[in-house]
């Protein structure tokens, strides 16, 4: 009785990661408290730096730090 091979896993990688942590996701709360608190501008502020500035962390920091 043969047996079938099965596909091998997935190999899970980094590609997009790094996109992504560059990015600040402002309809996640957890996103715009962690901006916050690292910043320490409130979560409205930051939302409004990235609406401004883009959804950039470098920009968001960057207009939070013009205030």
């Amino acid at each position: 009785m043969a047996t079938a091979k099965k596909a091998p896993a997935k190999t899970h990688t980094s590609r997009g990661l790094k996109q992504d942590r560059a990015l600040v996701a402002t309809k996640q709360p957890y996103e715009l408290a962690y901006e916050a608190k690292k910043t320490g501008a409130s979560k409205p502020a930051v939302k409004a730096a990235a609406k401004t500035a883009g959804p950039t962390r470098k920009a968001i920091e960057k207009a939070l730090k013009k205030r």
